[in-house]
């Protein structure tokens, strides 16, 4: 019986977590170390992660596993995309990150059509348009004079960074890089262009590594304090929806996805990039994915109001589990209340309720009043927003898509699979919703070279971990709804 164990770390913008994952002749288990809460920090009306807090977490995930005497095989780090850390020539790092919720790239795109369109822009990278994108951070960068920025030599993405604190190497993974708007997706190197516009140097971004390269091993005194030995750390897919689209659980390649989190990243897998008319006019995305796949997709505002939500009601002394959530959406008048998730108005407001009834209100709407109206007015207009960006990936995938798979956290909100399967009125599978975790440590075990391809890696998930079948109920009814919400947002089909 041959046994391997690897710990993936797995960052989100609001907690992140050490799992291990034990291979045993095909068949994946896993098991969590530690978790850890992450959030952003607000110093001087600027916007930081604290990148030291999560690397004592990583070492304390190590501790965990050298307590339980479990010999670790490598680990690999994921986090979400854009935001970097800047390092110096002596190899010091120069701040701490600037977090993408930072509002001071808000009007730096347009700025940035002045020198480069928007269209050329998109047609160099591919991708989504949004202002916090890397590219736009470093150009607000610039406009603030920042410091960090001109002592640099390099910039490291996230999961980079954290990488090299623990090796001493510094690479620049693929899937991370291709979050950036800075990458060309066909020739798979930076656009250099992009930056000399606003007068950056092209050299302050590494060399990019594909996702399963070992970077390095883990420095002696690392190990030591954490008692384990030298171990490889593995570029792993370093963006957490690359990593959690690994393990989708599909037999063929007719199938769409949900990376369903804070944010819902919904998209199709496909060999080349998707660059025309219609995908810049939808604003959809080309991003990197494993062996030589793209990810075409568009990122929706996900559960990011739901979690909002949730802090105030938590800090008025009224706390709800995920089962109380549903049971109070199921008990609530449906269709009464709709929204767009990707209005920026929610995108950090003071208060997301708030926020909410002034849509509503702004849209000749009612407002949602009981916690319930709220929590049922999220789901339906998160599920209606998922039905028109699937029209739109049905329109411009190279195939007929017959599936729509809905992996990561929210895969376990059963009530919102069935009223997505309702929607777009096809089959949902739901699960692993552990997929980050999952796709970053099937990413080791390639690295190692135990795996050969991502055929290989999701017959291992399909044989590990069971899927939930949703199929489409009441599908007429759902499609009247969605006409309904179109009319009221003014949304053209």
């Amino acid at each position: 019986m041959n046994t391997f164990n690897f710990i993936a770390f797995d960052l989100g913008a609001t907690n992140g977590r050490a799992m291990l994952g034990t291979l045993t002749d095909g068949i994946l288990e896993l098991k969590e170390l530690t978790r850890f809460p992450n959030k952003i920090i607000r110093i001087h009306d600027k916007y930081y992660w604290d990148i030291f807090t999560l690397y004592e977490a990583i070492k304390d995930g190590l501790n965990s596993a050298s307590a339980q005497n479990i010999r670790i095989d490598a680990i690999g780090i994921d986090t979400w995309g854009v935001d970097f850390v800047y390092i110096g020539d002596d190899g010091s790092i120069l701040s701490i990150p600037r977090s993408y919720r930072d509002p001071y790239t808000e009007g730096i795109p347009e700025e940035y059509f002045k020198i480069i369109s928007k269209k050329e822009l998109y047609q160099l990278t591919g991708i989504q348009i949004m202002n916090f994108n890397s590219l736009f951070q470093l150009s607000a960068a610039k406009k603030e004079n920042s410091s960090a920025l001109k002592a640099s030599d390099q910039i490291l993405f996230l999961p980079d960074a954290l990488a090299y604190i623990l090796t001493g190497n510094k690479v620049c993974e693929y899937t991370i890089a291709s979050t950036s708007q800075l990458l060309n997706p066909i020739t798979k190197k930076f656009e250099g262009e992009l930056l000399k516009a606003i007068g950056i140097s092209s050299s302050i971004m590494p060399p990019i590594v594909m996702p399963g390269k070992v970077i390095g091993l883990l420095r002696e005194s690392v190990a030591k304090e954490c008692n384990i030995s030298s171990i490889p750390v593995i570029a792993v897919a370093g963006h957490d929806t690359a990593s959690a689209i690994i393990s989708t659980p599909a037999k063929n390649k007719h199938f769409a996805y949900i990376s369903s989190g804070t944010w819902s990243l919904m998209g199709i897998e496909v060999k080349e990039p998707l660059i025309n008319d219609m995908s810049y006019k939808m604003n959809f995305t080309n991003e990197g994915g494993v062996d030589g796949t793209i990810r075409f997709l568009k990122n929706i505002a996900g559960m990011w109001l739901l979690e909002q939500c949730r802090k105030e009601w938590e800090d008025a002394g009224r706390v709800y589990n995920y089962a109380e959530i549903i049971a109070l959406s199921n008990f609530t008048e449906r269709f009464q209340f709709f929204v767009d998730p990707d209005d920026p108005s929610f995108a950090n407001p003071a208060s997301m309720t708030n926020a909410i009834r002034n849509f509503c209100n702004n849209t000749g709407q009612k407002a949602p009043e009981s916690d319930a109206e709220f929590i049922r007015c999220i789901f339906d207009s998160l599920v209606f927003k998922y039905k028109y960006t699937f029209n739109c990936l049905k329109e411009m995938a190279p195939f007929k898509i017959e599936t729509l798979h809905i992996i990561g956290g929210g895969s376990q909100n059963k009530i919102l699979n069935q009223y997505t399967a309702n929607s777009i009125g096809l089959p949902v599978i739901a699960g692993p919703c552990e997929a980050t975790a999952i796709g970053n440590i099937m990413m080791q075990a390639k690295g190692l070279g135990l795996v050969k391809s991502l055929k290989e890696i999701r017959e291992i998930i399909r044989n590990s971990f069971e899927s939930e079948i949703f199929y489409p109920e009441d599908v007429q009814l759902w499609e009247n709804a969605y006409k309904h919400f179109l009319k009221t947002l003014k949304i053209k089909s």
